[in-house]
């Protein structure tokens, strides 16, 4: 995503995923998906409290199969917290030192550079637009957003299906494919793009923090790796919006989030606490915070932001390269497309803006975290040397360049490049002409591997 592209919430959550088909609970049945739309070393170890008790993983009721159902439950106990004088309280997990290959393997892949496709769900998630490509991914993810209703209530997720089993849903029919589920969580933008005041407001963070307990304690249910990327573009309003200093910004925790009731009210603290319920909930999962180019000029200073709210407590950090093809901003005939600027990257890396000034950029801030990087919502369009394109067509040349230098983004700190559209009206696998299903049939035949 980028700075301005208003990836409303209330937008992908009655086009992306409401009612989605597939596994629920005994108390609620899944509808069908809707089309894809805009966007968005020592101490402790993972699931304990550094020093405390780890939570128990609740029974909220068993996942079912992609067409079945589960059974109801009960949400699991908290643990005790443990640990003691950091910036976020008392709870102080480690930093972490895992490498890129070590997470792959972590998460059972080969130690290779990880492939992965999302926001592309259908009615029938078998037929989810990763698993129709003839060759298995790495990855597959899907958005999970909210949004305010009329009367200023918290809508979300938790309701496209009951108790929250959408996520179980999509985990659940990614494993079946052989395919490691990752989860979008972009619901910071509820209250508006770039909009914080819902921080201090009870009403939106007991919505916020019950859905991310919940969150984690669905996965807890899947018991088996899952990535989890934490609120695209948030950060970057939050870094630009505090100046640099997370402590500056009140955050509603302790009468809104039990668990972490002994961390710091602010942006610290709230970085802390989605590191505490993912250790606590849901041992296996990976999580990782979101990075945005345009957050600072400087991105050792965004590195240090984003080290300050915990990101090198996390296991990965989260990067994109653009949330639409470069075509669409080019045609300037889409609603969603009309930024102004260059965004069809120089594939010689002779003149700005190119391809190996992103890698640098990326490679500061992968560094700068101390965390190997997942690029996400790579746009899928077609190299053309005429600008622009049409509907379902726009050009774009990050997948051309991506499959042709991944040894470059695996130089920077690369784990892994997820692709999917940010918008509706954008080219995807179907209107490509083959090249993403060719090109990932070609790379995983000799994928290129990680660093030991």
């Amino acid at each position: 995503m980028t700075r301005s592209s208003k990836c409303l919430a209330l937008g992908a959550a009655f086009g992306l995923c409401l009612n989605c088909g597939g596994s629920s609970t005994s108390n609620g049945k899944a509808g069908s998906a809707g089309a894809n739309t805009t966007s968005a070393g020592s101490g402790a170890g993972p699931g304990q409290d550094n020093g405390g008790n780890p939570g128990r993983d609740g029974n909220l009721g068993g996942s079912g199969s992609p067409s079945g159902s589960g059974s109801s439950g009960q949400p699991g106990t908290t643990g005790n917290s443990g640990g003691s004088g950091n910036p976020g309280g008392a709870f102080s997990p480690p930093v972490m030192t895992s490498s890129a290959a070590e997470l792959a393997v972590l998460i059972g892949r080969p130690p290779n550079f990880l492939i992965g496709m999302g926001n592309d769900l259908a009615n029938d998630h078998n037929q989810d637009g990763a698993f129709r490509l003839g060759t298995t991914l790495d990855l597959h993810y899907a958005y999970l957003s909210a949004y305010l209703n009329a009367d200023k209530s918290w809508g979300s997720w938790k309701d496209w299906n009951a108790e929250g089993s959408f996520v179980n849903i999509i985990t659940d029919t990614a494993d079946a494919h052989g395919v490691v589920p990752m989860l979008s969580l972009y619901s910071m933008a509820a209250a508006g793009d770039g909009v914080l005041a819902g921080l201090s407001s009870d009403v939106f963070e007991k919505g916020y923090w019950g859905d991310v307990k919940l969150l984690f304690q669905r996965i807890g249910i899947f018991g088996k790796p899952t990535l989890v990327h934490f609120e695209p573009d948030f950060w970057a309003y939050a870094e630009q919006q505090s100046h640099e200093d997370p402590t500056t910004i009140k955050v509603a925790l302790k009468a809104n989030a039990p668990d972490c009731a002994e961390l710091s009210e602010d942006l610290v603290g709230m970085g802390f606490c989605i590191i505490k319920l993912a250790r606590m909930y849901a041992p296996k999962a990976l999580i990782g915070f979101h990075a945005s180019q345009w957050a600072n000029g400087d991105p050792a200073a965004t590195a240090a932001f984003l080290k300050k709210v915990g990101a090198d407590r996390t296991d990965v950090i989260f990067a994109d390269l653009l949330d639409r093809d470069a075509g669409c901003f080019e045609a300037k005939v889409d609603p969603n497309c009309q930024r102004g600027g260059e965004f069809y990257w120089d594939e010689s890396n002779t003149k700005s803006p190119n391809f190996h000034e992103y890698i640098a950029w990326s490679k500061s801030i992968s560094s700068g975290v101390g965390r190997p990087m997942v690029w996400w919502q790579i746009p899928f369009g077609v190299p053309s040397d005429t600008p622009g394109g049409t509907a379902d067509h726009y050009r774009d040349n990050r997948v051309h360049y991506i499959f042709s230098h991944i040894q470059e983004f695996v130089d920077a700190g690369g784990l892994a490049a997820t692709f999917g559209t940010g918008t509706s009206n954008q080219t995807t696998p179907d209107s490509d002409g083959g090249e993403f299903k060719d090109a990932v049939a070609k790379y995983f035949k000799a994928p290129v591997p990680l660093p030991k």
